[in-house]
C-alpha cells in the first residue's frame, strides 16, 4: 500500500494543475447537479416489519386520510374567558377556513364540528389532515399556517401550531462555524504557518462540498433522513481536517530533515497517507456496517456519511499532494525556509514529564483511568431511549407551546393517542365493522391507563373488506413507561379484546410506532456492538501483527463509548449542566444515538490507536526493546494526535448549540467521546498498558504470523528515509521503514 500511495503522491505533485482542475470540475458538476436535481429529506422515522408499521400500511390503503400526517391548530384563552365565546368564534372560523384552502391539506375539522374543546372551555383545537407523511407537507404550507396564526393571534385569543403543521427539519445554523474557527486556531498554533494551517481546512471544505452535493442529489431517489446530511457534514469536516493534518505534519518534518519537495510529498502520502487510508477504511466499514442492523434509515444515514468520509480520504491522497506542490516550502515557518535542517536534526527528544509520570506508576495510572471512565459510564444504567416529539422542542417554540396547552386542557396522554385497527372477518359489512369497533372500544375503555377509547372511522366499501379505527387516549404522556406498558398490554390482550366479534386488532399510531422503533434499535445495539468490536480485533491484528494490542484497543474503545454515552445521559436526559449546553428540556435519548455513536466513535478511536501505537510498533520492530518503544512511539504521534483530537472535538462541539436537540446530542456525544478516547484512553491508558505488557504486547503465534499478510502501512518497502539507515530484520522478520506519522529521526512534527 505504501509504495502505491507514494507513487500516487508523486504523480499528484508533478501533475498538480491536472489534479486541481479535475477536483474543481468534480465540485462544480456535483454542485450543479445537486442544485438542479435536489431531493427532499424526511424528518419521520420508520422501520418496516414492526407491528405498528404493518398496521399503518394497512391503514394507509384502507383509510388514507387517517394514515397521513396530521397537525393541530391550538386555540387558548386566559382564565375567566371561554375559547368559543362569540368574541373568538369568527377568528377561529377564519383560521380554519383559510387553513383548509392551503396546498397539501386534505381536511380541517374545527373545534365546533369536532367538539374538541377542553372541559374547562379554555383550550380548543382544529385537526389538520395532510396528504402523505410529514416529509410530503409543503414547507410553503407550514409557513402559511405560521403566518395565519400570527395574523389572528390577539384580542385575548392565543394560537399555537403542533404536529406536522410545524416544520420538523433540523437546520444548520451559524454555531457550526465556531468549530471551524477553533480548528483554524489550533492549526495555526500547531504549524505556525498560515499556508500549512489553511490547507487542511481548504481540502476539508472541498470534500464536504462534493460529499454534501452527492447526498442532496441521491435524496431525490432515496428516502433519506434529515439527520443524514448533518451527520455527513460533521464527519466530513472533522476527518477531512484531521487526515490532511497527518499528511502535512509528516511532509513538514521531512522538509525540515532536508528531503526534496516531491520526494517528501510522495513519502508523506506513502507513510502518513497509508495510515490515513487505513483509518478512513475503519470509519467507512463501521458506518457501512450500520446496514447489518436491518434498519433502512440508519443504513442510508451510514452510507451517506461513509461516502463523505471516502471523499475526504481521496482528497487527502490526491488533491492535498497537488496543493503541497503549489505551496512548496511555504508550509514551513518563515525562519525554517532558508536552509533545510541536517538529517537527524530532530532525532532526539526527551520523554515528556507527562509520559515519565505514567511510566513510573503504570498500575496506578491504569486503574485510575479505568475507574474514572467507569464512573462516567454509570449513568448508562438509567438510559431511556425515545424519539423526539413536541414535548422535547424548545420551550419558546410554537409546537412546544401547543403540546403544553393540550396536555393542560385534555390530559398528558392526549398528545400521544394510540390507533387500534379492527379488521372483522372477510365478507363483513361496514355496519358490522362499526359494531365490532364499538364493542372493542368498550372493552378497551376498561383497560388500566386508558382515559378514552372512541371509534372514529370505517373504511368505505370501495376498498374491499372494511377496516374500522379506534382512537385510544392514554392517561399518561407519549414518552412514559406507562404508555409503553399500555401498548404491550393491548397487543397481549388483542384476542381477548376482540371478543365474540372475531376481528383482528392491531395497535399503531405515532406513539406506538416510536415504541416499536425504540425496541428494535435497543435489540440491534448488542449485535452491532459485537460486529464492530470483532472488526476491530481483525483489522488491528493485520496492522500490528499482535493479538494483545487489538484486545487492548477494543477494550479502550468500549471504555470511550461507555463514558460518552454516560455523559449524554447525564446532560441530555437528567439535565446535569444542562444550562451550560443549552439543554432546556431534558428527556429520553434519541433511540438511534447509541448505535450511531458506536459506528462513528469506533472509526475515530481506531484512527488514534493506529497513529499512536504504530510508532511503538515500528520502534520495536527496528530492534529496540519494548520499554524504549513506548516513549519513541509516543513522541512521534502525541503532538499530532493532540491537535487532531482538539480539532475533531471542536467541529463536533460546534453542533451542540443548535436548536435541534437530536443534532445537539449527537454533536455532544461525538465531541466528548473523541476527547475521552484521545486524551484518556490513547494518551494515558495506552502507554500505561504498553509499559506493563512489555514484550507480551507484541505476542503472535508463529502459525498465525505465517499466514497474515503484510499490509505495510508504515512504508517499510519504501526504503530508508534520509538520515535513517536500512533496518535489520526486526523481531517479526520484517524490515523496518518509515513510521506512519513520524519516527525518531523526525519526531518533532509541530515545530
Amino acid at each position: 500500500m505504501a509504495r502505491l500511495l507514494d507513487r500516487l503522491g508523486r504523480f499528484a505533485a508533478r501533475r498538480r494543475w491536472t489534479v486541481l482542475l479535475v477536483w474543481l470540475g468534480v465540485l462544480l458538476v456535483a454542485g450543479g447537479m445537486a442544485l438542479g436535481f435536489r431531493g427532499d429529506f424526511s424528518s419521520s422515522i420508520s422501520i418496516p416489519g414492526t407491528p405498528s408499521q404493518h398496521a399503518m400500511n394497512q391503514l394507509g390503503s384502507k383509510l388514507p386520510t387517517a394514515g397521513g400526517a396530521s397537525g393541530r391548530i391550538v386555540f387558548a384563552v386566559p382564565a375567566g374567558d371561554q375559547v368559543l365565546a362569540p368574541a373568538h368564534r369568527d377568528q377561529i372560523a377564519a383560521v380554519v377556513g383559510k387553513a383548509a384552502d392551503l396546498t397539501g391539506v386534505l381536511a380541517v375539522v374545527g373545534p365546533v364540528d369536532g367538539k374538541t374543546v377542553s372541559p374547562d372551555q379554555r383550550v380548543a383545537y382544529a385537526q389538520i389532515q395532510f396528504a402523505g407523511d410529514e416529509s410530503a407537507v409543503p414547507p410553503a404550507t407550514q409557513h402559511a399556517l405560521a403566518a395565519l396564526a400570527a395574523a389572528h393571534d390577539g384580542d385575548g385569543l392565543r394560537i399555537e401550531l403542533g404536529g406536522a403543521a410545524v416544520s420538523q427539519m433540523p437546520a444548520i445554523g451559524s454555531t457550526e462555524g465556531i468549530g471551524v474557527a477553533v480548528a483554524l486556531v489550533v492549526l495555526l498554533l500547531t504549524f505556525g504557518a498560515v499556508v500549512a494551517a489553511g490547507l487542511p481546512l481548504l481540502t476539508a471544505l472541498a470534500g464536504v462540498g462534493v460529499g454534501m452535493s452527492g447526498i442532496v442529489l441521491v435524496a431525490r431517489f432515496v428516502d433519506m433522513s434529515s439527520t443524514a446530511p448533518i451527520l455527513a457534514l460533521m464527519l466530513g469536516l472533522a476527518v477531512g481536517i484531521d487526515y490532511a493534518l497527518f499528511i502535512v505534519s509528516k511532509h513538514r518534518a521531512q522538509l525540515r530533515a532536508g528531503m526534496p519537495l516531491h520526494d517528501s510529498i510522495g513519502r508523506a502520502v506513502g507513510t502518513a497517507g497509508s495510515a490515513v487510508v487505513f483509518a478512513g477504511a475503519t470509519v467507512l466499514i463501521a458506518l457501512a456496517g450500520l446496514a447489518v442492523v436491518g434498519i433502512p434509515f440508519l443504513t442510508v444515514m451510514g452510507l451517506a456519511a461513509a461516502a463523505t468520509v471516502a471523499t475526504a480520504v481521496l482528497i487527502a491522497i490526491t488533491l492535498l499532494p497537488a496543493l503541497l506542490s503549489f505551496a512548496g516550502t511555504r508550509v514551513l515557518r518563515r525562519r525554517q525556509r532558508g536552509a533545510a535542517a541536517a538529517p537527524g536534526a530532530h532525532a532526539r527528544r526527551r520523554d515528556s514529564r507527562w509520559l515519565r509520570s505514567i511510566r513510573r506508576r503504570p498500575v496506578v495510572t491504569l486503574v485510575a483511568g479505568v475507574v474514572g471512565l467507569g464512573a462516567l459510564a454509570l449513568p448508562v444504567t438509567g438510559l431511556e431511549l425515545g424519539l423526539p416529539d413536541d414535548s422535547t422542542a424548545p420551550p419558546a417554540s410554537t409546537n412546544r407551546a401547543a403540546y403544553d396547552l393540550l396536555a393542560r386542557g385534555f390530559g398528558p396522554g392526549f398528545n400521544g393517542p394510540l390507533l387500534v385497527t379492527v379488521a372483522p372477518p372477510a365478507g363483513s359489512t361496514a355496519a358490522e365493522a362499526k359494531a365490532a369497533a364499538g364493542a372493542v372500544a368498550a372493552a378497551i375503555s376498561d383497560v388500566p391507563d386508558v382515559m378514552a377509547a372512541v371509534p372514529i372511522a370505517v373504511s368505505p366499501a370501495s376498498v374491499g373488506d372494511p377496516l374500522a379505527l379506534i382512537q385510544v387516549v392514554p392517561r399518561s404522556g407519549p414518552s412514559t413507561d406507562a404508555t409503553e406498558t399500555l401498548v404491550h398490554a393491548l397487543r397481549d390482550r388483542a384476542d381477548e379484546l376482540a371478543g365474540a366479534t372475531g376481528a383482528e386488532l392491531a395497535v399503531t399510531g405515532q406513539t406506538a410506532m416510536a415504541i416499536d422503533i425504540v425496541d428494535k434499535l435497543a435489540a440491534a445495539l448488542p449485535v452491532y456492538l459485537a460486529v464492530v468490536v470483532g472488526l476491530a480485533l481483525v483489522l488491528l491484528l493485520l496492522v500490528f501483527s499482535s493479538i494483545v494490542v487489538p484486545v487492548k484497543a477494543a477494550l479502550g474503545f468500549l471504555l470511550s463509548f461507555g463514558a460518552a454515552l454516560g455523559a449524554v445521559v447525564a446532560v441530555f436526559q437528567w439535565g446535569w449542566l444542562g444550562a451550560l449546553f443549552g439543554v432546556e428540556t431534558p428527556g429520553p435519548i434519541i433511540a438511534f444515538l447509541p448505535i450511531l455513536l458506536v459506528g462513528v466513535l469506533f472509526g475515530l478511536a481506531m484512527d488514534y490507536e493506529v497513529f499512536m501505537v504504530s510508532g511503538m510498533r515500528e520502534a520495536y520492530v527496528h530492534g529496540g526493546d519494548a520499554a524504549r518503544a513506548v516513549p519513541a512511539g509516543f513522541a512521534a504521534a502525541s503532538t499530532v494526535v493532540t491537535a487532531a483530537a482538539i480539532i475533531m472535538a471542536s467541529v463536533f462541539a460546534g453542533f451542540v448549540l443548535t436548536p435541534d436537540a437530536t443534532i445537539a446530542a449527537i454533536g455532544f456525544a461525538l465531541a466528548f467521546g473523541v476527547l475521552v478516547d484521545a486524551f484518556v484512553v490513547r494518551m494515558v491508558l495506552v502507554p500505561a498498558a504498553m509499559t506493563l505488557l512489555g514484550r507480551a504486547a507484541w505476542y503472535l503465534p508463529r502459525w498465525l504470523r505465517s499466514v497474515l499478510p503484510d499490509v505495510d502501512i508504515g512504508g517499510a518497502r519504501l526504503g530508508p528515509a534520509p538520515g535513517q539507515h536500512a533496518g535489520s530484520p526486526g523481531r517479526d522478520g520484517r524490515r523496518g521503514g518509515a513510521l506512519p506519522v513520524g519516527h525518531r529521526a523526525s519526531a518533532s512534527i509541530s515545530g
